[in-house]
């Protein structure tokens, strides 16, 4: 293969269509815009305007709230955790907490915590210390032999 070989996958690039060039190309004259008015001239942006009348995004009535002081968890799942273990990543003959998980790389940061939820299956018996678990991982973890502690989480500094 030479450099003057070099081609690009067949339809990776698509020729932009060229506007006002004749009326031969189709697109020619007005260049799809019609007749004058606003929508023909250049920089308009009605997106949501609805000629004076009240717009439909603003009569209805605004719902929900958002807690601006909400906890954000790095979850992760017994299936995850069990591949982990089978990988050689996390050793299980020690208790495993949140710091031992960021640095296996199974949870990229700790967040506010992490919180372990119960899909997939989980056969080794593992000791692990968290700050969040749904009752469901609890009862996997102590039916495959381990335990699962929720400690309150860390102050923050």
């Amino acid at each position: 293969m030479k450099l003057n070989e070099l081609r690009d996958n067949e339809g990776a690039v698509k020729k932009s269509k060229r506007i006002g060039r004749g009326p031969g190309s189709g697109k020619g004259k007005m260049g799809g815009r019609g007749i004058k008015g606003q929508k023909s001239r250049s920089g308009v942006a009605i997106n949501g305007y609805e000629g004076g009348q009240m717009p439909l995004y603003q009569r209805l009535p605004k719902r929900g709230f958002n807690k601006p002081n909400r906890k954000k968890f790095a979850v992760i799942n017994l299936g995850i955790l069990q591949k982990f273990i089978e990988a050689g990543k996390l050793d299980v003959a020690n208790p495993v907490d949140e710091d031992a998980l960021v640095a296996s790389g199974l949870v990229r940061r700790k967040l506010d915590g992490v919180r372990v939820l119960a899909k997939g299956e989980i056969t080794s018996a593992i000791n692990l210390t968290v700050t969040g678990a749904s009752q469901a991982a609890v009862d996997a973890v102590a039916a495959a032999g381990g335990s699962l502690t929720v400690a309150a989480p860390a102050a923050a500094e």
